[in-house]
């Protein structure tokens, strides 16, 4: 069984992220992979038994609630050391790095990616397409945020930004650390991006899958992507 752990989607499902998940078990049970979705709420325990970990954007008080609720235990640190796959978009992304600022205060973030956010000077908004060395197409999806994050030493960018402006700075846009995974892309970035869907299913479990028929979602890929300027 693939379990989806949907995270805090009450807090962190602002931009409509939380469709990753659905996507996720789409495509799992297309090619006949038992998969679940389990939902967390910010006052429940999170389970160690996740196959994939799904975190999405906020605004800035929702976004503290849960990187206080994700401290406990330390469980998604633990889970991904030991091979878990990760997703965090935008707000997800930033609680994931070793800080986080505000325009008043500073907190230490969960320390999966080494990368630290802080307040810019102005809102990112619009369209946004990265080139990830992990895929022979561009990813195409939006952002908006007002934060910049810029990588540490032992940080790989997800991609390179083609349009928009990912984290704000060296045109760069998210993080890796192996199955860990950052980006600004919301869209969902999985709906709209389909490979990177059945990328994160093979990570989880451990083998490669076979193509999948799904003309509609290659159709809206394709389409998003001939519009990249």
């Amino acid at each position: 069984m693939l379990e989806i752990i949907r995270i805090h989607n009450e807090l962190l499902g602002t931009y409509g992220d939380r469709g990753n998940a659905d996507v996720l078990k789409f495509r799992a049970t297309k090619r006949n992979i038992k998969a679940r979705i389990t939902d967390i709420s910010y006052l429940d325990p999170l389970p160690k038994s996740g196959d994939i970990y799904l975190l999405g954007g906020a605004e800035d008080a929702a976004q503290l609630l849960s990187l206080t609720a994700l401290r406990k235990g330390s469980i998604l640190a633990r889970a991904a050391n030991k091979g878990a796959v990760v997703l965090a978009i935008c707000a997800g992304f930033q609680l994931l790095g070793t800080k986080y600022a505000t325009r008043d205060e500073e907190f230490a973030g969960l320390g999966l990616l080494d990368v630290i956010t802080t307040p810019g000077d102005k809102r990112l908004v619009g369209d946004i397409a990265v080139q990830s060395d992990l895929f022979d197409v561009p990813l195409t999806g939006f952002e908006n945020h007002s934060s910049v994050t810029t990588l540490g030493a032992d940080a790989n960018a997800f991609g390179k930004v083609l349009q928009g402006n990912g984290n704000g700075v060296a045109s760069l846009d998210g993080a890796i650390n192996r199955n860990v995974f950052g980006t600004y892309l919301h869209g969902p970035i999985l709906a709209r991006n389909p490979e990177f869907a059945d990328l994160l299913i093979e990570r989880a479990i451990g083998e490669a899958i076979s193509p999948l028929d799904d003309e509609l979602a290659l159709r809206y890929a394709k389409w998003r992507r001939a519009l990249v300027k």
